[in-house]
């Protein structure tokens, strides 16, 4: 039975690739649940299995056996189109590799996730969320006209302008330098808390890992440590 205060619910869950006659296990019976508003991060060395994990609890992928439930539903029982609908209404995603469509604007790009849901006035909203990213004179700029860390502003942008319930972030300052990074931290977790989002980051970076509530290592696939600050 799903909790209440739930924003994910992650049970037993495994990931197995098939390659050639010996099956590869990428997470193997992972379990645990995170409360709505929390900020945690998930962290472990490479082919520890966190990307694949975001790509499960995001409903990006479908898992091998247990069950994800995001906000009260089951994605296990949902089909392809029924999945990206729930990821278009709750879930908000930043990507390493910022993911901006090339051939439009800032505030194009920022706008597009409204645009799919058929709203009007989104450009007015967009520009108010480009505005708060500090780039207000840079609406018209193409990404390839933008430096990494104004690409990622527009990314993170793009991902609050749903109002999602729940961030997942893979890796948001893996691209960029260490003052450019610190930037784009603070604006993650400003713009998380004023908006109240559940925010779930992988990352190598342990400055960003160490701002969060609660660390999640993996190791192998499996959970190494969960740990939960009762300072932040």
């Amino acid at each position: 039975m799903s909790h209440p205060n739930a924003a994910l619910e992650v049970q037993n869950l495994t990931r197995t690739y098939t390659s050639g006659e010996h099956p590869l296990t990428v997470l193997d019976n992972v379990t645990f649940t995170i409360p709505k508003g929390q900020t945690c991060a998930i962290v472990g060395p490479s082919g520890s299995g966190k990307t694949t994990l975001l790509g499960l609890c995001a409903g990006l992928d479908r898992p091998t056996s247990g069950t994800v439930t995001l906000h009260s539903m089951a994605l296990d029982s949902l089909d392809e189109d029924q999945r990206a609908a729930v990821r278009n209404e709750y879930v908000g995603f930043v990507f390493q590799s910022f993911q901006l469509i090339p051939t439009l604007t800032a505030i194009e790009n920022v706008a597009v996730p409204l645009e799919l849901r058929g709203k009007n006035g989104v450009f007015g909203e967009a520009k108010e969320l480009l505005n708060r990213v500090g780039l207000g004179d840079r609406l018209t700029h193409y990404p390839t006209q933008l430096s990494g860390g104004e690409q990622q502003r527009v990314g993170i942008a793009r991902a609050f302008i749903n109002r999602p319930r729940i961030l997942f972030a893979d890796e948001p300052t893996g691209n960029l330098d260490a003052d450019t990074s610190h930037t784009i931290a603070k604006l993650l977790f400003d713009l998380n808390r004023e908006a109240g989002t559940t925010l779930i980051l992988v990352t190598h970076d342990h400055d960003l890992a160490a701002r969060t509530q609660r660390i999640i290592r993996l190791q192998g696939g499996t959970v190494l440590k969960d740990k939960v600050s009762s300072e932040k």
